[in-house]
């Protein structure tokens, strides 16, 4: 077996946090421009798999792309399946660290000082500019903090992967899984060495991202608000 389940893992939780870095801040800026009436219930669905027990989440992911769906069928036609596969445990890391980075981000957002935007409209930024040259610049630090928390998630996701994705050696088992199997089986000093693994790893995470927001001025050098509105 090997460090199979640990490659596993990190492969899984990098693929995972790009996928979802870029859904977080879509999701986060369609939210912070959406009118207050649907607000509300846009962040309720995007906030939903983070407060949804792991094992549900893994059931709708089983409806959504099991072969009796739409979907599967669809990916059927093609020779392609994603329940037990290593796409599966992809898509579970994806659905349980996404609520931590769209919050995250969301919120960082939100603090955002809007004379900045607001001076930004009046001199005739589009949108699109404001929020790449002057929110998400504005807001990197905790967009970051809210990647690196995602990325912790997505390192132990365990309920939704074992739903859609399975128990296999090799191909799903990630190190949260041979944990459950190590245990399962008796095998406790087995199931020790992995445990110290992904905690220090984890704990590396977590006291990496103290730093950085700890030390800000090591990301990117402060700039003046002119220098933003005078980039066009």
């Amino acid at each position: 077996m090997g460090n199979a389940p640990l490659i596993l893992t990190l492969k899984t939780a990098f693929t995972a946090i790009i996928i979802t870095f870029l859904l977080g801040i879509y999701a986060a800026r369609l939210v912070i421009s959406a009118p207050k009436r649907v607000r509300a219930v846009m962040d309720g669905v995007f906030t939903l798999p983070l407060v949804l027990p792991p094992t549900v989440l893994g059931f709708f992911l089983l409806l959504t792309f099991g072969k009796n769906s739409f979907i599967g069928q669809l990916l059927a036609r093609f020779d392609m399946r994603i329940v037990f596969s290593w796409s599966a445990t992809v898509i579970a890391a994806v659905v349980v660290a996404f609520p931590l980075l769209y919050r995250t981000a969301r919120g960082a957002f939100e603090q955002l000082d809007q004379s900045i935007v607001l001076a930004a409209r009046t001199l005739g930024l589009s949108e699109g500019k404001i929020f790449w040259r002057i929110i998400l610049p504005n807001s990197i630090h905790g967009v970051i903090a809210g990647t690196i928390l995602a990325f912790a998630r997505a390192l132990g996701e365990f309920g939704a992967t074992l739903m859609i994705a399975g128990n296999i050696p090799g191909k799903t088992q990630t190190v949260s899984l041979l944990i459950y199997t190590a245990v399962s089986g008796g095998d406790m000093a087995l199931a020790m060495r992995w445990v110290i693994v992904i905690s220090g790893i984890s704990l590396a995470t977590v006291v990496a991202m103290n730093l950085f927001l700890a030390n800000p001025h090591l990301f990117r050098k402060e700039r003046k608000k002119d220098e933003y509105l005078c980039e066009d």
